[in-house]
């Protein structure tokens, strides 16, 4: 008994004699400095102007949703397919697929910031004929503006492969979606300078892919294109799709893409202009079946 009396006396008399620590002196150890998010600020969605009235607002926030859905799935069926897809080799030849997986990537997870679509027409472009819509270039480099044609003839996705469209035969500003991909490209957040046209209609689309691929993976037409022909063959009429008249172009396989690279710098500047008349207004050009197209 006589020793633990004397260990419970010896315990008592050291702690006694410890410093007593206060309770403002007391560690934290798992406190944690306040970091922000590496993506802080990020913008994931496109800005509307308050110009546009309800109607228009919801129709242009539905269709950009359809843009980014038409883009998604592009990207979708290159990752899955590679260039081992026939659609993929029809509109982009033996290109490497990463160049047309970033064109659509940018276009559903890129940051949107600044990027603006209104419809207040500030440059008065609306009123001239045949004006859908803009972009407003170095009135406003991340801003488009949406004319009324656009509200009376713009369809959804959802009509694609019906109403006698067809993806040789019709336009490609038919649906919101593929429209409004195209008005997206010219914005330098988007298409980065990039994305440019090289070819005018489906006719030569193919022909550009067949004879100077190296620019088909960053041709507007052929991005917007693409994106119609895998959608329809894989969403609208799964397997069948609506291509429409088609007509063969030969692609040699055994062309590298240093041959490649190297036809495009001596046939690039063969290709035509857009066509221009008097009465067109000067940021401005006719498509194929006679759709005027302003940037």
């Amino acid at each position: 008994m006589a020793p633990l009396l004397n260990v419970l006396l010896f315990l008592a008399t050291t702690a006694a004699a410890l410093p007593a620590l206060s309770s403002g002196n007391q560690s934290r150890p798992f406190t944690q400095t306040s970091v922000s998010p590496w993506n802080e600020g990020a913008v994931t969605q496109f800005s509307i102007h308050p110009s546009c009235n309800a109607t228009q607002r919801r129709q242009i926030e539905l269709g950009l949703a359809e843009a980014v859905t038409l883009a998604a799935h592009a990207r979708d069926h290159i990752l899955r397919w590679r260039n081992e897809s026939e659609i993929y080799r029809k509109y982009f030849g033996n290109r490497p697929t990463l160049e047309a997986i970033g064109a659509f990537e940018v276009v559903v997870n890129g940051d949107k910031d600044d990027i603006l679509f209104r419809c207040d027409n500030p440059d008065g472009n609306c009123a001239l004929k045949g004006y859908a819509g803009h972009w407003r270039g170095e009135n406003g480099t991340d801003e488009t503006v949406i004319c009324d044609l656009s509200y009376e003839t713009r369809r959804s996705l959802s009509t694609m492969c019906g109403l006698g469209y067809t993806v040789s035969g019709s336009e490609t500003n038919t649906f919101w979606a593929s429209d409004l991909l195209h008005r997206l490209y010219h914005l330098p957040t988007i298409g980065q300078y990039w994305v440019d046209h090289f070819a005018d209609g489906y006719e030569e689309v193919i022909n550009l892919a067949a004879e100077n691929a190296t620019l088909s993976t960053h041709d507007s037409e052929t991005l917007q294109y693409f994106a119609l022909e895998v959608y329809s063959h894989d969403v609208s009429v799964p397997g069948v799709g609506c291509p429409g008249e088609q007509h063969s172009h030969r692609h040699d396989d055994e062309v590298t893409a240093d041959t490649r690279g190297s036809e495009a710098t001596a046939t690039a500047t063969t290709i035509e202009a857009p066509s221009t008349t008097s009465d067109v207004p000067a940021n401005c050009h006719t498509h194929e079946g006679g759709e005027l197209h302003c940037t």
